[in-house]
């Protein structure tokens, strides 16, 4: 890839399940369709997929407990036994903690049976489908981030990928690689949750006019090795309740994924108004839990990790289409609540697309009135049926799990209606939804919690175990536009990106001489959940691609 400027007939943007699997999908389609004698003219079958992380899976973690039919539907070829999946769910179990004890709910709630599902390692998954995409010719280039739109005309063309060995300030080093310009008929975003570049182009093309803001929640993850017998395999246990406050959306997971090996983790809504709210330090204070100690207390941590999850649901999809490029997985916020699954309907929607494209090119029309079959395939799928029932799901719960409950059993009733009028429940982005520093009361989250040796982990420990590394010369890919919005919001909010951020990106310092509080970068710790993109109360933080192979390296997370 030493040329300024490539070119391919399918780009697909990110290395996750959703952008592997539109790259085995058509590449199946048009084998077939090529193979056949009847068709004289053929349709075209190059196929380049570039991955940011330095290796396909690096940068892809979930849970992850996943409904298996969506690889039987991609890969009918493939018997299920050889999946790499590390074990079917045997225990489901829902629990409500409190500070020192906890309650098994005696039924399972609505649309949270894992009945069917597995147990799996994502990054472990997506190398293995790569594997499979590549022996169906599909090129696959990772180590190269996609920094930029490229667009003629008001249409998607390419993508341009970013410069390597520049300094700090921009200018060019001895090492100094220019971009890559690729260009492609149809462009696949896949780059999962808040892609920088999938950002922008719903910005430009005003793809998200009409819809729900999307909203997120933000997952912390963590692998443990245990003693044999501390924790089931197969077995999964969600919690409820502490650390939370009753105003607080979230909740525990731990997944038992086989003998010795178990995935503990917490997950919190990105609207939660304590601008001192912490979830990697709800994950530590949830670790103490009596439930939760008695499983790690031998063990010890292998990994970490963090990532956001869009959970806007049906009404918060953008336009998943425009003139030759259409949008997928994550990037489009193909996720089921209360669930909390996303990795089968990645691949789902990447199958959508990847007949919508087969159909571009048969009519040789790659236009955005062409592609609108994609939104027209996923309102007939079986997707589309699975997201509407809970599709104000999320919306339900923004005030407090009182009323979020009472919402959610209204929408059992009415087809998810709930208790809204107009059938669509709203709510503001999640950055929106801070009390200010001068209206809490009582303690910061998490202060006077103690740590315990063995079993908790700060932030700068946790880095070490998500495998993060950036050339620290490079420029910052986490960028604030403005000092002076930084200072009001560190008077205001109390500088909540020190505690948002999982990855201790994010310092509030203190001059010695003056006093005053300023924000320091630390952007080589960035595990690239992009909460700070989503979060920061101003809108004063830009999150971008730094250069390829940069960041965690998650392998089996």
């Amino acid at each position: 890839m030493d040329n300024s400027i490539i070119e391919t007939d399918i780009l697909i943007v990110g290395g996750g399940s959703a952008g592997i699997a539109f790259a085995i999908h058509y590449a199946d389609l048009v084998r077939r369709y090529n193979e056949d004698p009847s068709h004289t003219v053929k349709l075209p079958d190059q196929i380049m997929l570039l991955e940011k992380g330095g290796a396909i899976g690096h940068h892809s973690l979930s849970g992850a407990v996943i409904n298996p039919v969506a690889l039987r539907e991609l890969l009918p070829d493939v018997e299920p036994k050889d999946y790499p999946l590390e074990s079917p769910v045997t225990i489901d179990e829902t629990m409500f903690f409190t500070k020192t004890g906890s309650i098994k709910l005696p039924f399972e709630p609505p649309y949270m049976g894992n009945k069917g599902n597995s147990l799996v390692m994502l990054g472990k998954l997506v190398r293995w489908m790569a594997e499979i995409a590549e022996k169906k010719g599909v090129q696959i280039f990772p180590g190269f981030s996609a920094h930029e739109l490229v667009f003629e005309n008001n249409k998607l063309v390419g993508i341009r990928t970013g410069a390597t060995g520049v300094d700090h300030h921009g200018k060019p080093m001895p090492n100094y690689q220019p971009p890559t310009e690729v260009r492609a008929k149809i462009i696949i975003m896949a780059e999962g949750t808040r892609g920088s570049l999938t950002r922008e182009l719903i910005k430009t093309l005003d793809l998200a006019k009409g819809r729900n803001p999307q909203i997120y929640s933000l997952g912390v993850k963590e692998l443990w090795e245990i003693p044999e017998g501390a924790f089931e395999k197969g077995r999964v246990v969600h919690s409820l309740g502490y650390p939370l406050k009753f105003d607080q959306f979230g909740g525990g997971f731990i997944y038992g994924l086989s003998k010795t090996l178990v995935a503990v983790g917490y997950v919190a809504g990105l609207d939660i108004k304590d601008p001192t709210f912490d979830t990697h330090r709800a994950l530590q204070i949830y670790k103490k839990h009596p439930f939760v100690r008695a499983i790690l207390q031998k063990g010890k941590i292998v990994r970490y990790g963090a990532k956001t999850i869009p959970e806007g649901g049906l009404f918060a999809l953008p336009q998943l289409y425009h003139d030759h490029v259409m949008i997928v997985g994550d990037a489009a916020g193909f996720l089921a609540m209360p669930s909390l699954k996303g990795v089968h309907l990645g691949i789902r929607s990447a199958m959508l697309a990847a007949q919508a494209a087969v159909e571009a090119f048969k009519n040789k029309d790659t236009s955005k009135e062409q592609l609108s079959l994609y939104e027209k395939l996923f309102q007939a799928s079986s997707l589309y049926k699975e997201l509407y029932p809970v599709r104000n799901f999320r919306q339900a719960f923004k005030n407090n799990l009182f009323f979020g409950a009472m919402q959610f059993g209204t929408q059992l009733v009415t087809m998810g209606r709930g208790l809204s009028l107009g059938g669509r429940l709203t709510m503001g982005e999640d950055r929106t939804h801070y009390n200010r520093l001068s209206e809490c009361k009582g303690k910061a989250f998490g202060e006077g919690e103690s740590f315990i040796k063995d079993l908790n982990s700060d932030k700068e420990t946790s880095i070490f175990f998500s495998g993060t590394k950036h050339d620290e010369a490079q420029p910052s890919h986490i960028r604030v536009p403005s000092s002076l919005v930084c200072e009001e919001c560190i008077q205001v909010y109390g500088g909540p990106c020190q505690h948002f951020c999982p990855a201790q990106v994010f310092e509030i310092s203190v001059d010695s001489k003056t006093g005053k509080k300023g924000l320091k970068l630390h952007p080589s710790n960035c595990v690239h959940c992009k909460t700070c993109d989503i979060k920061d109360p101003y809108s004063n933080v830009i999150w971008e691609t730094p250069y390829g192979g940069d960041g965690p390296e998650y392998e089996n997370m």
